[in-house]
């Protein structure tokens, strides 16, 4: 498949709420959660290619409050390389996975949420009957969303960590199925509204022909569609470590020639670029040496490419079983870190840049802060 760039405008879907029951798993509905100040609960739920993920949270201040959360690898995408069809167990699995997002949606009496699917629904050509039997089973309606929509919001939830000197802005997501890559000048925007000024992206056509001035302005965005779990399906007859490593890295760059900053990289003071995936935060947690992870040492990391260089390094040199054992890969990654690493290797290769800022964030903090920001209940970042 080739890298994307779809042209309709972002989806704007029916509300994604379940209906409302008199009674949950759990007894009766319980009363509306609020916080202190009365704010109502925000939810976001993220089916990818290899995990289900959900947080429920309550604005506070410029940020969120998360109260409740939910991780589950599903490997939903797991023959869909070979077949173009989503198989019985991972189906059965994600269905499971979710049922016990629906408990705690009951559960937190939920006011506003956006329950979303990626690149492994958006290919599967049983997607649409795959998200029917999840409204049947659950009670949960899923929306697909285009690979101009999943990008946008992982922009969105990288606004935080924005540096006030950034005039050239690349976020990386690298996800299961896919991986989106936006580039976006904030030259024109002054250096106090740059981080505000994220939360306002549009892409494709939804995007204003002429921004405004003073606005964030999207260069160019690119869907690859390879991520972990895709790219190492390619290359699974590949036998030795280091050989199935190079093609990888290699044969994911080759998809990156149509994106124009490929062949107009930007100059080095007032560029940064933010990494979002498992594969950036579990290569943080390394280079830091973090036995047990510490999202709080990791968001906001900054990443020099000399070093993320030597942690795949060392991953190479510990081989298959030796990263099966490292506590810092986690049992869960140890599959899936050397594509991530050769696609973060690929992206580091083209762009030599000094660092890269490491984003414990993605679709559902997305998610959540465009849901938030719509409705006015989030302080100026």
């Amino acid at each position: 498949m080739t890298p994307e760039r779809p042209a309709g405008a972002a989806a704007h879907p029916k509300s994604s709420r379940p209906p409302r029951r008199g009674r949950t798993p759990a007894g009766p509905e319980p009363k509306r959660q609020t916080g202190p100040d009365g704010a109502e609960l925000y939810a976001a739920l993220d089916l990818g290619t290899n995990s289900c993920r959900m947080l429920i949270a309550r604005p506070k201040g410029a940020q969120f409050e998360v109260v409740d959360s939910f991780s589950r690898a599903v490997e939903l995408g797991t023959g869909l390389e070979a077949t173009g069809r989503l198989g019985p167990g991972p189906m059965a699995r994600t269905v499971q996975a979710l049922r016990i997002c629906r408990r705690k949606l009951d559960t937190h009496n939920v006011g506003h949420m956006r329950l979303v699917a990626t690149e492994a629904c958006r290919r599967a050509r049983n997607a649409t009957e795959f998200i029917r039997k999840i409204q049947r089973e659950t009670g949960l309606r899923l929306e697909i969303i285009p690979a101009e929509e999943e990008a946008r919001l992982a922009v969105i939830s990288c606004a935080p960590l924005v540096a006030p000197e950034t005039e050239q802005l690349l976020v990386i997501d690298i996800g299961g199925g896919s991986t989106e890559l936006v580039w976006i000048d904030l030259s024109e925007v002054p250096a106090a509204e740059r981080r505000t000024a994220i939360l306002s992206v549009r892409l494709g056509l939804d995007a204003p022909t002429a921004p405004p001035r003073n606005a964030a302005r999207v260069v160019d965005w690119i869907s690859v569609p390879l991520g972990v779990a895709t790219l190492r399906e390619q290359f699974t007859d590949v036998e030795d470590d280091a050989a199935r490593f190079a093609l990888m890295s290699w044969h994911f760059e080759e998809q990156l020639h149509d994106f124009s900053p490929y062949q107009k990289p930007a100059p080095r003071a007032g560029f940064q670029i933010i990494g979002t995936s498992g594969t950036v935060t579990t290569v943080a947690a390394s280079y830091l040496g973090l036995r047990r992870y510490d999202r709080n040492k990791v968001d906001g990391l900054t990443m020099t490419s000399d070093q993320i260089d030597t942690v795949i390094r060392e991953y190479l040199a510990l081989g298959p079983e030796g990263r099966r054992a490292d506590p810092r890969i986690g049992r869960e990654r140890h599959g899936l870190i050397m594509s991530g690493a050769a696609i973060l290797q690929a992206l580091m290769r083209v762009w030599p840049t000094d660092v890269m800022s490491v984003a414990d964030r993605g679709l559902r903090e997305g998610l959540l802060y465009a849901q938030m920001s719509r409705d006015g209940v989030l302080d100026k970042l």
